[in-house]
């Protein structure tokens, strides 16, 4: 009876087994039918590279005035804001140059107006010497005519000619000496004569050379590198100091293989992963393709007509703009890994 039933179960199993056997067969091959699916689904439909890096605008600081430093506003990596203070150099020597200036400025005004008095003074000789020749025709004549009546000598007309020439020689003189103390003295009226002009451009460079002084931030930051300036030191004009990380703008630059621009557009999705947060993506948008590759920009760029060239991908940046409620600290220079979703 035993032997029986332990058959008729054993008959029962078999059709089980070979079900199951079955079963486990074709999950195999729907398996890989799936994943072989989902990969030409999604496959090719993003871009991705890890050969990117988070970048900020920087400004170095200088002065357009040489200077000794008095006192050094922010400290390192130091938030300021648009317009603060960041280096006061000593503003005594540039007080006084203002004051020279304006010395100078009044010393013209006075050397023009005394120029334009004697301009008058000039105008009236000429008008001296035209009523000395004037008179001196008169005279002329009145000898011609006692001569001609018989009561004058030769030697008097002689005389009167000689006079007249003399005034007239004399009024061509006073003339051109009044044509050059008018042209001395152009625009002296209204203020436009040069060297006034001069003492004016002269008082208004000490007047900014004043106001430059005191370095002001140009943007929103972040102080950085300000050791490199320090109270009692001499700025030269010109020379870059500390730095200033603009904090109102930072993107990632991406450079992607030539071979990954294919479907990339401008404004497609792109996720930002920051080495030093990985567990943060933070999600931006492609702001531009890069117009040259990184080898064109270098600063010895590739020659390839030569006999030994071997082809290399080139790389071309591409910048991703970036939330300004990124939940990470944004800090220029860190590595990051970009995916780009380039749908066909």
């Amino acid at each position: 009876m035993h032997a029986v039933v332990d058959r008729e179960t054993l008959v029962e199993a078999q059709p089980k087994r070979r079900w199951g056997r079955l079963a486990l067969m074709l999950s195999v091959p729907l398996l890989l039918a799936g994943v072989a699916l989902y990969l030409w689904l999604t496959g090719g439909q993003s871009v991705s590279t890890d050969n990117a890096y988070v970048q900020q605008d920087k400004v170095s600081i200088s002065s357009d005035v040489t200077g000794r430093v008095i006192a050094v506003g922010p400290a390192e990596s130091q938030t300021v804001r648009r317009g603060d203070v960041l280096i006061t150099i000593a503003r005594r020597p540039f007080e006084i140059a203002l004051a020279q200036a304006e010395a100078n400025l009044a010393s013209a005004r006075l050397e023009v107006a005394g120029l334009r008095s004697g301009t008058t003074g000039k105008q009236a000789d000429v008008s001296g010497k035209r009523d000395a020749i004037t008179f001196a025709r008169a005279e002329l004549d009145r000898q011609q005519k006692l001569f001609r009546d018989g009561f004058a000598t030769r030697a008097r007309v002689e005389a009167a000619e000689f006079a007249l020439q003399k005034a007239q020689s004399e009024m061509s003189s006073a003339v051109a000496d009044a044509a050059r103390a008018s042209a001395a003295a152009n625009g002296a009226g209204a203020g436009t004569h040069p060297m006034i002009l001069a003492a004016m451009a002269a008082r208004d460079k000490a007047a900014f050379d004043l106001s430059r002084t005191t370095i002001r931030a140009p943007a929103n930051g972040i102080a950085s590198q300000t050791d490199k300036v320090l109270p009692g030191q001499v700025m030269i004009a010109g020379v870059p100091t500390m730095s200033l990380v603009i904090s109102d703008r930072r993107w990632v630059e991406a450079n992607f293989k030539e071979t990954d621009l294919e479907h990339m557009r401008v404004g497609q999705r792109a996720t930002v992963r920051l080495d030093a947060y990985p567990g943060t993506p933070i999600i931006g948008r492609v702001e531009s393709i890069g117009a040259g590759t990184g080898s064109e920009f270098s600063v010895l760029p590739a020659q390839n007509a030569t006999g030994n060239w071997v082809k290399v991908v080139q790389r071309v940046p591409v910048r991703i703009a970036l939330p300004a409620d990124a939940k990470v600290p944004l800090i220029a220079g860190l590595s990051a890994s970009v995916t780009v979703e380039t749908p066909r």
